[in-house]
C-alpha cells in the first residue's frame, strides 16, 4: 500500500493565528518517457494549466514543460476563512466552463438568494470550491484534461504519465527561489537553449517573451512571489525589473543590454557566467555569498525531485517533526545534508531524505 502524499501542514494556524500559504515542486513523466510533448503539445498544456491556475486559487510560480516531463513550482495558498462570494465563484468558474454552463450556476444561486436558502448557496459552492486550494485536485485536473485532448488529437487511448506526480515541499523565500531558478534552467541543462529566456514553454521563456498584459503578465508575477516569497512584494513592472536582474543573476546569467542575451563560458561539467559580474557585490546580490550555487544550478539535482522536503534545517525539521510517523523509530531529526552535485547548498538548503544513489 503506498504512502499517502506528504503534504505541508498549512492548515493549521501558525503561532500568529494565521494559515501560511504551501509551495511545492511538482513533477511528472510521460509513460516509458517518451518525447511525446512538441510545440503543439507545450501550448496545450501550459493553456490548460493557466486555466486550473485561474479556477483553482493556486498560484504557478515557476514552470517548464519539457519534452517528456513537465516541472511547476506551485504556491497553494488556504482558502479565504469567508470563503468566495458568488461573483467570485461565478469568475473561477468561467476559467474552466462554458458561459452556458456558468449561466445556470448563476441562475442556481440567484433562485437560492431570492429564497434564501443558505443551506442550497452553501451546497452550491462546495460543489465546485472542495476543488480549489487543493495541491492533488490541481494537479488531477490538469493531468486529465491534458491526457483527453491528447488522446483525442492523437487518436490514442490510456494513460499518459509514467506513475502519479511527485511532490516536494519546498520553504519560501531561499528555496523557493533556488528551486524556481533550477526549473528555468533546464532547457539550459538539456542543452536545448543557451539562456532560459529562448525557451518559450518556461515561467523565464514566458516572462520575458509574453508581452505586458495576460501570460506574460502572470508569469512575471509568479516569479516575483517565487523570489520574495517570504516577503509583501507587488507584482509591478518596476519590481519585475529589478527581480528580473535578480534572477538572472541567480542563474549565473549577466542581465546586459538586452533582457534574454547571454555569453557563455565552459568552466568544467557544471557551467557558470559571468563571474566577475557575479562577485562584483557582496553576496552576489542572491541568497549565498559565493558562485556554488550558480554552479550547482547548472547540474541535476536530484534532491529537488525525491528530496521530499527542501528547505533551512528549521524548516525540515519542523516538517519531519509533524509528519513523525512516516520514519523509522531510529530517526532522531529531519534534516539531512546536501551531498553529491547539491553541495553547493549544503548548510544553507537542506533535504529530508538521505539520498544515497544517483546524487
Amino acid at each position: 500500500m503506498r504512502k499517502s502524499r506528504w503534504l505541508a501542514n498549512w492548515k493549521n494556524p501558525s503561532s500568529s493565528g494565521e494559515a501560511k500559504p504551501a509551495i511545492y515542486h511538482c513533477i511528472s513523466r510521460v509513460v516509458d518517457r517518451r518525447f511525446v510533448f512538441e510545440k503543439r503539445e507545450r501550448e496545450a498544456f501550459r493553456m490548460f494549466m493557466r486555466m486550473y491556475e485561474n479556477f483553482s486559487g493556486c498560484r504557478v510560480l515557476s514552470y517548464c514543460v519539457m519534452s517528456n516531463h513537465f516541472h511547476i513550482l506551485l504556491e497553494v495558498p488556504p482558502m479565504a476563512t469567508a470563503g468566495l462570494s458568488d461573483d467570485e465563484l461565478l469568475k473561477k468558474l468561467s476559467a474552466i466552463y462554458s458561459q452556458a454552463f456558468v449561466a445556470e450556476i448563476a441562475k442556481e444561486l440567484r433562485q437560492a438568494r431570492r429564497e434564501k436558502n443558505q443551506k442550497y448557496i452553501s451546497e452550491i459552492h462546495q460543489r465546485f470550491t472542495y476543488r480549489m486550494h487543493n495541491l492533488s485536485e490541481f494537479m488531477k485536473a490538469l493531468l486529465i484534461r491534458f491526457t483527453r485532448w491528447f488522446n483525442r488529437t492523437h487518436s490514442r487511448t490510456g494513460t499518459l504519465w509514467e506513475e502519479r506526480f511527485k511532490s516536494v515541499i519546498v520553504e519560501s523565500g531561499t528555496a523557493a527561489r533556488t528551486m524556481a531558478a533550477y526549473i528555468d534552467l533546464n532547457p539550459v541543462r538539456a542543452g536545448m537553449v543557451k539562456d532560459p529566456a529562448e525557451y518559450r514553454w518556461s515561467s523565464y521563456g514566458e516572462a520575458i517573451g509574453g508581452g505586458p498584459k495576460g501570460n506574460g503578465k502572470k508569469a512575471r508575477a509568479g516569479l516575483m512571489r517565487a523570489y520574495f516569497s517570504d516577503q509583501t512584494i507587488a507584482p509591478d513592472a518596476e519590481n519585475w525589473r529589478e527581480i528580473s536582474r535578480l534572477y538572472r543573476r541567480l542563474m549565473g546569467i549577466s542581465l546586459g543590454k538586452n533582457a534574454g542575451r547571454a555569453t557563455v563560458r565552459k568552466t568544467n561539467k557544471c557551467i557558470t557566467k559571468n563571474d566577475a559580474e557575479l562577485l562584483e557585490t557582496k553576496g552576489n546580490e542572491t541568497c549565498l555569498d559565493d558562485l556554488n550555487l550558480t554552479k550547482m544550478l547548472r547540474c541535476r539535482i536530484r534532491y529537488f525531485t525525491d528530496g521530499a522536503v527542501i528547505g533551512s534545517r528549521e524548516f525540515v525539521n519542523q516538517a519531519f517533526t509533524v509528519a513523525r510517523e512516516r520514519f523509522g523509530p531510529n530517526r532522531k531529526d529531519g534534516a539531512r545534508r546536501l551531498k553529491g552535485d547539491a553541495k553547493g547548498a549544503a548548510g544553507i538548503l537542506w533535504s529530508v531524505r538521505d539520498l544515497r544513489v544517483r546524487i
